[in-house]
């Protein structure tokens, strides 16, 4: 971890303590004691980020967590507690550098959310992709989602590894290969619109299309210019048939 990242751990829990001074006197000894534990990590050689980590992991410190973010919108965790209604559902890249909620800026509850590699959406096949048709099918027929959106990104490792797989399809790889070539027609269109154009061989999906209630959308996230992309696929499309 970088000293800047260092100070701004540091600065994180003086100022938590400063605006929390009512957690009481355990909460606000259990973070000085861990200020104590990162400046003596910092100072031993040790990555404090990973102490912070551990930290993290207290259960003490997490309550204390939980509590600032509770009081920060009690009604919001409230109505949390009853259940969930979100509007959207986004495919988003595992990559730890595109978080949606924090590209998008999403609160708890706002969004149902997949991450993979490549954001990618698969065709549908009950066995195969399963696991996303499972995460699609709730979205969509139990939360009634009103949008999905598919969000892709800039500087794209598993696009990048998809680009690069030999014409004769061999792989170096037990599962990334096979995976990113679910948008092989991205070597000649973009990705994001071949997972949208997968999204509809889901029934289900089709079906909420051809009826207005739900909306298709593609995203690109450009983290190194700080660009945000948002469009619109006008799909010719019936109740029996995709085109």
């Amino acid at each position: 971890m970088s000293n800047d990242s260092y100070e701004d751990a540091i600065a994180g829990l003086n100022k938590l303590l400063s605006e929390k001074a009512d957690l009481g006197s355990v909460a606000a000894a259990k973070i000085k004691q861990i200020t104590a534990e990162l400046e003596s990590a910092a100072s031993q050689g040790f990555d404090p980020g990973v102490s912070l980590l551990i930290a993290a992991a207290d259960a003490e410190f997490g309550l204390i967590m939980a509590i600032t973010l509770f009081r920060k919108n009690p009604d919001l965790y409230g109505a949390l507690a009853k259940g969930q209604s979100p509007k959207f559902l986004v495919f988003a890249c595992s990559d730890s550098r595109v978080c949606p909620s924090h590209v998008l800026n999403f609160e708890p509850g706002e969004a149902f959310v997949v991450r993979n590699i490549a954001n990618m959406v698969p065709p549908h096949d009950q066995t195969k992709y399963s696991g996303v048709g499972a995460a699609i099918e709730y979205a969509v027929l139990h939360l009634k989602v009103e949008h999905i959106v598919v969000i892709g990104h800039s500087r794209c490792g598993g696009i990048k590894g998809l680009m690069s797989i030999p014409e004769d399809g061999s792989t170096a790889s037990d599962f990334i290969e096979n995976w990113v070539k679910i948008c092989a027609p991205a070597k000649s269109k973009e990705a994001v619109n071949v997972s949208l154009g997968n999204l509809l061989t889901y029934p289900f999906v089709r079906e909420a299309v051809v009826n207005d209630t739900l909306f298709l959308k593609g995203a690109h996230y450009d983290f190194v210019k700080g660009a945000f992309d948002l469009w619109d696929l006008d799909f010719k499309i019936s109740s029996c048939l995709a085109i």
